[in-house]
């Protein structure tokens, strides 16, 4: 399909507006939810880079003035249009992602990007055209090796998904297109809005399409298929005022061995009210939502990096290596090593794990 040209403005998406990006089935409440979410945002920036290449973005403050006036923060999305790179978050961990890929740093964090040669980063601002622009900017950066081709865009929204403090999100992760079907979705979207970008004026309205917003809805759809308990009243707890602080202890730190008690404490209550309390708003137990969520971050990290099995475990909160292999395996019915190799990023022509490039400070 084609995105239906309109004004960039907050509005709720009409249910049968888009196609999906995978075939994830999730709760009719959430489904509900993300329809109304109110985004505002735009197609900002594209870039043609040249191995070997990389750079280190603005802080998450300097970009939200830039991009919008007057916020603090906002969602910022990099659509892979061809070639291979890799972008670590404030965390220093890599995520790799390759043609048809979307990368989603949910709270504008400042960020690397690079491609596949090792680079030195040099500041965004150094090779980009300061404001105001006229046209879409165009970044032309690298040197003589392979070219990998991004397209940026950023989103604003007041929800409560976005909430740092919340943890819903991880800092940085990669949604891939699971079918040729949907990637050539993604493909002719990105080229009809820069068609359009190319004519139009910078501003509020910069690219006439929804694409951002209908973007965004799917790459949330395809991340959270995962999340436990969706299927009760998960977007409720993360409003409720009594279970926001336990939730955002468990997202922010899943490696922590967290008991009933301290979630308690947390929300100033009772253990045995505190349990009754989230059973009842998210159908199972702290602890087995705790657990569910470790494999949901560790999907994740698994897909998209190139952290070994066994640190991927202590990042999760796991010790022991063979412990979050048996959790793992309940959870995604294959081991990690297994279900990372079915589903981990392709370079260079292999399956598997991608070789790390050297770690090279930012300028």
């Amino acid at each position: 399909m084609s995105v239906v040209p309109g004004g960039s403005e907050g509005h709720d998406r009409a249910p049968d507006e888009g196609d999906r990006l995978t075939g994830a089935s999730l709760p009719s409440a959430f489904e509900a939810a993300l329809l109304r979410l109110r985004l505002e945002g735009a197609i900002f920036l594209r870039a043609e880079y040249r191995a070997p290449w990389s750079y280190v973005s603005l802080t998450g403050a300097q970009t939200a003035a830039l991009l919008r006036p007057g916020t603090d923060r906002v969602v910022l999305f990099h659509v892979v249009a061809g070639g291979t790179c890799w972008v670590e978050g404030p965390d220093g961990v890599r995520h790799w992602a390759s043609a048809g890929d979307v990368i989603v740093l949910p709270y504008g964090d400042q960020h690397r990007m690079g491609g596949v040669a090792d680079a030195r980063s040099v500041p965004l601002a150094s090779i980009m055209a300061p404001p105001p622009w006229e046209q879409l900017p165009v970044i032309r950066h690298g040197e003589d090796g392979d070219r990998t081709d991004v397209v940026c865009g950023f989103l604003h929204s007041d929800d409560p998904l976005f909430e740092p403090a919340l943890g819903v999100f991880p800092q940085v992760f990669v949604v891939r297109p699971e079918d040729a079907t949907t990637a050539q979705w993604v493909r002719a979207n990105v080229e009809y809005a820069l068609t359009q970008a190319d004519a139009s004026p910078l501003g509020p309205d910069a690219v006439p399409t929804r694409l951002p917003e209908l973007l965004l809805v799917e790459v949330l759809r395809h991340h959270l298929a995962t999340a436990p308990a969706l299927d009760h009243g998960w977007l409720a707890a993360l409003r409720d005022p009594v279970l926001r602080p336990a939730l955002s202890a468990l997202h922010a730190e899943p490696h922590v061995k967290w008991t009933v008690a301290d979630l308690a404490r947390l929300s100033a209550m009772s253990r045995s009210a505190f349990d009754e309390r989230f059973r009842h708003e998210l159908g199972r137990s702290p602890i087995r939502y705790l657990t569910e969520w470790r494999m949901h971050l560790a999907r994740d990290l698994l897909t998209s990096t190139d952290l070994s099995v066994s640190a991927v475990a202590r990042r999760v909160g796991y010790d022991a290596e063979e412990a979050f292999s048996r959790a793992f395996k309940r959870q995604a019915g294959a081991p990690p090593a297994a279900w990372r190799a079915r589903h981990h990023l392709r370079v260079g022509g292999s399956t598997g794990m991608v070789d790390p490039a050297p770690d090279v400070a930012p300028t």
